[in-house]
């Protein structure tokens, strides 16, 4: 795999750790800016909007663009965000930064997908693409928790001084190993949107979506599940959760090896293995072996389909991949709203964290069933 596959991985990993960390900050900032943790907490939902909004946006925006000067572009502004936002005594501009750090970490994602796979031949784009997610994985898996730490104790700006660096130095990265031909500029915005009309480029953007929702629907709450329902120790959350992020790293992994040469394959196999998992959860939430197990299965599963799910799109979208990366990106971001939103509102109206798992296995069989449209859509004789 090319080294620059992989300087796109860390930078997601230095991006996706920002994502990631507030989570952990929460009290420290509300009590530093004298905010309700509420108020603190809609930080994180700022940032999901400019996710969701900016990779197509930027997409655009920057299609005639040299990849290399929109990654760099992308990634200075995202640090500089950081710098605002770790001197900043105003809750309002804090949450203007997430807003703009979110905005232009989507872009990074959508222009750097294309980079990436641009790198490598067509039958290895679902590998490229495992390295580039993994980044996010590992952020999960060490981003998260080092934030935190770093945060509790020198302070939440200091964990947004070590983003900022960490950002400046993937920049350094970018500059050194992306290739940047003169061809990449001649991208035609109307051929980025014809490609758009393709129907089996929606039902990919469903799958994206719906798998997405699957896994979130149940993830978001998984603190909470295991403390009350399965009857864990707070001490032992956090280590279920690292199993959690463990069994992502593997799934991704494996999904990344499989998903160039059975991209349906592997997609049903991850939508299978997620419903599974949920249903283990639903059904034995409250036996501590078993629901290990199922977390760990959880996290395997749902990010097995990752690389899948992205080569789809890459293969659907031709010679015009980058508003149709963009938009599966925007995809994510909509599962990943959707899921806690549905799973909330099912608590709200009294429901058990058992209840989340059931939702989380509806939802994949959903997913399979628009997996099953698509193949037939696919192997359909053109007329």
């Amino acid at each position: 795999m090319p080294l620059a596959v992989y300087v796109i991985g860390l930078a997601i990993f230095a991006q996706g750790t920002s994502e990631l960390m507030l989570a952990g900050l929460l009290p420290e900032v509300a009590r530093d800016l004298d905010v309700t943790i509420p108020h603190a907490g809609l930080l994180i939902s700022a940032f999901a909007v400019g996710m969701l909004v900016g990779a197509p946006v930027l997409a655009v925006l920057t299609l005639r663009w040299r990849r290399r000067a929109a990654l760099l572009a992308f990634l200075g502004v995202f640090a500089a965000s950081h710098v605002v936002g770790a001197v900043t005594d105003s809750y309002a501009v804090l949450l203007g930064t997430r807003v703009v750090g979110a905005f232009v970490y989507a872009g990074f994602w959508a222009v750097g997908s294309v980079a990436a796979v641009s790198h490598v031949t067509p039958d290895r784009r679902g590998r490229a693409m495992s390295v580039v997610a993994g980044g996010l994985t590992v952020a999960t898996i060490v981003g998260l928790p080092a934030g935190t730490a770093i945060g509790q104790h020198l302070g939440w700006r200091a964990a947004f001084w070590a983003v900022a660096i960490m950002s400046a130095l993937a920049m350094a990265a970018v500059a050194a190993t992306i290739r940047d031909s003169a061809a990449e500029t001649g991208t035609d915005l109307r051929a980025e949107v014809r490609t758009m009309a393709n129907p089996r480029l929606w039902l990919a953007y469903a799958t994206t979506a719906l798998v997405t929702a699957a896994l979130l629907v149940t993830f978001s709450y998984l603190a909470p599940f295991l403390a009350d329902t399965t009857g864990l120790a707070s001490g032992l959350v956090p280590v279920v959760l690292a199993l959690y992020g463990l069994g992502s790293l593997a799934g991704i992994t494996v999904g990344g090896r499989t998903a160039d040469a059975h991209p349906f394959r592997t997609l049903y196999v991850g939508a299978a293995g997620l419903v599974l998992a949920s249903v283990t959860l639903a059904t034995t939430a409250d036996q501590p072996v078993t629901t290990v197990v199922a977390v760990t299965l959880l996290g395997a599963f749902g990010f097995a389909v990752n690389p899948a799910l992205q080569a789809r799109v890459f293969a659907e979208a031709g010679g015009a991949p980058t508003l149709a990366a963009a938009t599966n990106i925007s995809a994510f971001n909509i599962g990943i709203t959707a899921g806690p939103w549905l799973g909330g509102v099912a608590l709200d109206a009294g429901a058990g964290y058992p209840v989340l798992a059931w939702l989380g296995a509806a939802l994949g069989v959903v997913a399979l069933g628009v997996v099953t449209v698509s193949v037939r859509r696919v192997e359909a004789p053109t007329p």
